[in-house]
C-alpha cells in the first residue's frame, strides 16, 4: 500500500493521468503546462504554478466528484510543460500559439499558468482553429484591460484589451468575475462599455451556495448563450480572497471564497455551453508554504473538467 501510493504520488501528472503518447488513441481531455512568468509586474514564481497544481491534484485520490459523481481520468492525458523560450514575451507567445493549435485540433484543453499573458496566445490559437471569435468567462481580481503594461505595450495586464482589439472575442460575450483592484475607470469599466458584463467582488459578497448566486449564474448563462461563440474559461487564482490564495504574484483582499469560484464552476460549466477550454494561470507556489493555493487550483480544473463530462453525458443518447 506505501509503494503503490508513493508511485501515485510520483507520476507527476494532473490527477495521475496517462502521458499523452503519439501512437496511442486522443482522449477527450488533454492537460499541459505553460510554465512562464516573464510578465509578471510583482512577485515571480508562477512558472512553478504548473507542477504545484498537478502535485495538488494526486491528493484527489480516485478523482471522483463528489457533485458530478464521475471522474475524468479515463477521458484524458497530460502532455506535460509546453518547451518555450523564456527571455521574450513575444517570442514566448508565438510558440505557445503555435503548440497550442496542434493540441487544439486534437483535444479540449485546459492549460496551467503561468502567469496571465498567456492567454493572449490561447485566445489567438482558439480563434484559428474554431475560425470565430470567442466568448470569454474570465475570473480575476483585475480587470487586465490597461492599454500598457507599465510604459510596455504589452504583458499580464494588458491581454484582454489586445484580445477585444484583435478581434479574438466577442466583446457582448465577455464576462469577468470578481474585480476588485484598483485601476482608473476607463480600464475598470471597459468591458461594460463593449457590451460585456463585469461582476465586481463586491457584488458578490454574501452570495455562496448555488442558490444565492443562481441570478448570477443566469445572467451569465444568458450572455455567453447570446454571444453564439465557443467560451473559454480564464481562471486567474488571484480572483480568489488572499485567505483562500495567497500564492500569486498579485494578491488583492476582499476577493471570493473557495465556494463561490467552486459553485459558479459547478453551475456555469455543466451548462449546455459551446465551451472549448480553460486556463488557470498565477499560481505562485513560493508565497504559500500550506500549498492553499495549488489545492484550490487543481481543484478548479477538476471541477471544469468533471463538469464538461457531465455536461456531455447529459446529452448523449
Amino acid at each position: 500500500m506505501v509503494q503503490h501510493a508513493f508511485a501515485y504520488l510520483s507520476q507527476q501528472r494532473f490527477l495521475g493521468a496517462a502521458a499523452s503518447a503519439e501512437n496511442a488513441p486522443t482522449p477527450r481531455f488533454g492537460v499541459a503546462g505553460v510554465a512562464w512568468d516573464g510578465a509578471v509586474t510583482n512577485r515571480p514564481g508562477a512558472r512553478f504554478g504548473p507542477n504545484a497544481i498537478r502535485q495538488a491534484s494526486q491528493m484527489l485520490c480516485d478523482a471522483t466528484h463528489p457533485f458530478f459523481d464521475l471522474s475524468p481520468t479515463a477521458d484524458l492525458c497530460d502532455h506535460g510543460d509546453l518547451y518555450l523560450p523564456n527571455t521574450s514575451l513575444e517570442t514566448m507567445r508565438a510558440a505557445l500559439e503555435a503548440q497550442a493549435r496542434t493540441l487544439l485540433a486534437r483535444q479540449h484543453m485546459v492549460w496551467l499558468g503561468g502567469d496571465h499573458s498567456i492567454t493572449l496566445s490561447l485566445l489567438r490559437a482558439l480563434r484559428a482553429v474554431h475560425g470565430q471569435p470567442l466568448a470569454v468567462l474570465h475570473f480575476d481580481a483585475h480587470c487586465d484591460t490597461w492599454t500598457d503594461h507599465f510604459g510596455e505595450p504589452s504583458g499580464h495586464g494588458t491581454w484582454v484589451y489586445e484580445a477585444v482589439q484583435e478581434g479574438l472575442v466577442v466583446p457582448q460575450g465577455v464576462v469577468q468575475v470578481g474585480i476588485r483592484s484598483a485601476a482608473e475607470r476607463a480600464a475598470r469599466e471597459y468591458v461594460n462599455t463593449i457590451g460585456g458584463r463585469v461582476i465586481t467582488a463586491r457584488e458578490l459578497r454574501g452570495l455562496e451556495s448555488p442558490s444565492q448566486l443562481a441570478p448570477i449564474t443566469a445572467d451569465i448563462r444568458a450572455r455567453l448563450a447570446a454571444s453564439n461563440a465557443p467560451v473559454y474559461v480564464t481562471l486567474d487564482i488571484d480572483c480568489l480572497d488572499p485567505a483562500f490564495a495567497p500564492g500569486t504574484g498579485t494578491p488583492e483582499p476582499g476577493g471570493l471564497s473557495s465556494a463561490q469560484v467552486l459553485s459558479l464552476l459547478e453551475e456555469l460549466c455543466a451548462m449546455q455551453l459551446p465551451f472549448v477550454g480553460m486556463d488557470c494561470v498565477e499560481v505562485s507556489p513560493p508565497y504559500d508554504h500550506a500549498e492553499l493555493t495549488s489545492n484550490i487550483a487543481a481543484l478548479c480544473v477538476w471541477t471544469y473538467l468533471c463538469a464538461r463530462l457531465a455536461s456531455e453525458k447529459t446529452v448523449s443518447p
